[in-house]
């Protein structure tokens, strides 16, 4: 079967790589705008310490509070931007709420992001190390 396109026969197979290009080309660039949005999250320093903190479990926010030495208003407030980009869920137990990461891929991303920052950090004191000597 084929669908006429200005005067010519299209077989329904390249209509259909068509539409599947097109989808596909929109939700690529959803994935991406998404992938911004995360990379915005990520780019905070204190954010990247509570995700840390959590790697192992869950945390209250009174615990993070005190492992991290961050002021409790701060910290809740960096919880809540991670909650609402789904990088950590919340449960409530009495008073309590207690964190964890969503995720776990969240964790294996900011740790390779980490190695790769170490490579460049030893490779940078290489190059200081050679330029001292020579």
């Amino acid at each position: 079967m084929a669908v006429i396109f200005e005067s010519k026969a299209v077989p329904w197979e390249i209509i259909l790589d068509i539409v599947s290009l097109f989808r596909n080309n929109a939700t690529m660039k959803q994935v991406f705008n998404m992938h911004a949005e995360i990379c915005k999250t990520l780019a905070n320093p204190k954010r990247l310490e509570i995700i840390y903190a959590l790697k192992e479990g869950e945390l209250s926010a009174g615990e993070l509070v005190k492992r991290l030495n961050i002021p409790k208003a701060n910290v809740s407030q960096h919880l809540a931007i991670l909650r609402q980009r789904r990088v950590v869920v919340s449960r409530r137990d009495g008073v309590n709420i207690y964190y964890n990461i969503a995720n776990p891929k969240i964790v294996q991303a900011c740790a390779l992001m980490r190695e790769m920052l170490m490579e460049q950090i030893k490779e940078d004191n290489r190059l200081v190390s050679k330029a001292k000597a020579g």
